[in-house]
């Protein structure tokens, strides 16, 4: 083929495609955001310009498939940490799921930022470049390139994370609701964890008096754990404890779950009950009063029996 047949594509600066970057650029982005979603795979409707975020306008702000908002910062300019601020800001403002930074040229440092906060964080970043080509005497047109967006596994990572946290801040109201009940009294010294149990000694040691909970379940328990090797130990005094089941389980009031483990260390005897940190938060009292009162019927059933032990504490 002749080279007289093929263009050159040329660039051209920005600024004389894109006068004013808010008149002119963004404009042009919200009238042509089909543009962008060709780029970066994705659907985003409803572009709005302008929205207020506090004291500061976001340029534009658009919703994704899920209805989900998501903001879009334009600069016709290298990467500074002034724009970088601002879209976290509108990000947090508005609470959006995912931010679009458009830059003219990406420093090396911002490319990382944006890489770090897509794994670190639940909402999604996208570093993209804006360039203006033609071929000829054609008229310009853009050509928009993803420097670093959210992939896959990192989405997975971060939603993880997310659970995570929400895991831990859920179980952290359940415990800080439960050690705060003038009937917890056995454990109304400990700090509330984020962990799916908080426990207090029985007074012999490692024979621990533990609250557990799980998404739809809690209960009141003794864990028999007197540590490392001493799973011998841990089987002869479940064991012991196993022969008076009658008997402890008159004194509590009802029956209990009775629980060798053989294929761990530990042992343990519980009392369940139905409900635990994703039940709804108006039912935790109730739930709680359960395992409470269980907790204190335990305590005192087993009382006389881990005495009689009389094993090393």
């Amino acid at each position: 083929m002749s080279d007289a047949l093929i263009g050159r594509l040329e660039r051209l600066p920005l600024r004389e495609v894109w006068k004013h970057e808010a008149y002119d650029f963004t404009q042009w982005l919200q009238d042509n955001i089909d543009v962008l979603n060709t780029a970066l795979r994705v659907t985003l409707v409803n572009v709005e310009r302008e929205q207020a975020a506090g004291t500061f306008s976001i340029d534009l702000v658009a919703e994704d498939e899920t209805g989900g908002k998501v903001i879009i910062e334009n600069q016709l300019a290298k990467s500074d940490h002034d724009h970088l601020g601002k879209v976290l800001t509108y990000l947090t403002a508005m609470e959006a799921r995912a931010a679009i930074w458009i830059v003219a040229e990406a420093r090396p440092e911002h490319v990382a930022a944006v890489a770090w906060l897509n794994d670190s964080s639940s909402a999604d970043f996208y570093l993209v470049k804006v360039e203006a080509v033609r071929i000829g005497l054609s008229p310009p047109a853009p050509l928009l390139t993803l420097i670093v967006g959210p992939s896959v596994e990192a989405e997975a990572v971060a939603r993880t994370k997310q659970e995570f946290k929400e895991r831990h801040d859920i179980r952290r109201r359940w415990w800080t609701l439960l050690v705060s009940r003038p009937d917890a009294k056995l454990h109304r010294h400990i700090t509330p964890g984020a962990f799916t149990w908080i426990g207090a000694s029985s007074g012999y040691g490692r024979l621990n008096l533990n609250y557990v909970v799980t998404q739809d379940a809690c209960g009141s328990e003794l864990y028999i754990d007197r540590g490392r090797d001493s799973e011998a130990e841990n089987k002869a005094i479940f064991d012991k404890l196993l022969q008076q089941k009658a008997q402890i389980e008159e004194a509590f009031g009802g029956p209990l779950e009775w629980d060798r483990m053989d294929n761990r260390r530990a042992c343990r005897i519980r009392y369940k009950v139905e409900g635990g940190y994703r039940t709804s938060e108006d039912e935790w009292p109730e739930i709680q009063s359960r395992i409470v009162a269980g907790m204190n019927r335990l305590e005192a059933a087993l009382r006389p029996f881990l005495k009689a032990l009389n094993f090393s504490q």
